[in-house]
């Protein structure tokens, strides 16, 4: 197919040989399937603020930082300037999600390369070697949408111990590939210790896929793994090994809320220390 005009500069400067197809077209970003060093990849191209079709884009962009405090300040200003800080602040957010949770353990696309508005990463297959489908393409078994929707709550959980919520997870952006299932569309994920609306967010992200396997295992609707995940996590107790059992009991006992607020604060600051950590060592 004939080159974008947004890949010349990585043509040119040797990071993409050849764009061979138009994979889709999402509401923030189209993705082309490329040639780089002589392997398949996916190139993830993200719109423009005004052409992109994601809302409340605010309140998913509460908790995330300027690279230093005057950045941090326009952004919160909304000036010009905080505009396009912002602007990129929203296009950096999935590079770093995905390489926090590839480092966390959970199946994301690695991430290759990232330059001008351009994420180059994996290109997940099928065991055909075709593209992976999207969850949303297939019909289940209800022994598959069991199975499937045991290893999404692990890895959601394993996301949420590694600080991160998807923040629209659905059947619409997990692929099925040839090794499991894979997480994709992260631009919009949010620091569970440093956003308000995290709690929402986790549940709705459970509640969105329950509901899809739900269609193939309908026992899965009885379950309750959303406010179960949230409560181990509040309370300090959430692990990558945490035995789950999809059961909520609302306790009658007055909320602790001060204590609540105590642990977030302290997961927010451990946070904030080990990226100022990483900061310094790149």
């Amino acid at each position: 197919m004939k080159t974008p005009e947004c890949f010349e500069t990585l043509v040119r400067n040797g990071l993409v040989d050849e764009v061979v197809s138009r994979l889709m077209s999402g509401k923030e970003a189209d993705v082309y399937v490329v040639q780089a060093k002589g392997e398949f990849c996916c190139a993830k191209v993200y719109k423009e603020a005004q052409r992109r079709s994601f809302t409340q884009l605010a309140q998913y962009q509460e908790g995330r930082k300027g690279r230093n405090s005057r950045q941090a300040r326009a952004m919160q200003k909304n000036s010009r300037y905080g505009r396009k800080e912002t602007e990129e602040a929203w296009k950096n957010a999935e590079v770093d999600a995905l390489k926090t949770l590839a480092d966390a353990g959970v199946r994301v696309p690695k991430v290759y390369n990232y330059v001008d508005g351009i994420l180059l990463m994996e290109f997940v297959v099928d065991t055909d070697g075709c593209a992976a489908p999207r969850l949303n393409d297939l019909r289940l078994t209800g022994a598959t949408a069991r199975e499937y929707h045991r290893e999404m709550i692990q890895e959601i959980v394993l996301m949420l111990c590694a600080g991160i919520i998807h923040g629209d997870l659905s059947e619409y952006n997990v692929l099925v590939g040839c090794d499991g299932l894979v997480i994709i569309d992260l631009p919009q994920a949010v620091n569970a210790a440093g956003n308000n609306n995290a709690r929402s967010m986790l549940e709705r992200d459970v509640e969105n896929i329950t509901a899809y396997f739900g269609r193939f295992a309908p026992e899965l609707l009885s379950t309750d793994y959303g406010r179960e995940i949230w409560k181990r996590y509040a309370s300090g107790e959430l692990t990558p090994a945490t035995e789950l059992t999809g059961i909520f009991v609302q306790s009658d006992r007055p909320a602790d809320v001060k204590g609540v607020m105590r642990e977030i604060d302290y997961a927010r600051i451990l946070n904030e220390r080990t990226l100022a950590r990483k900061s310094q060592l790149s």
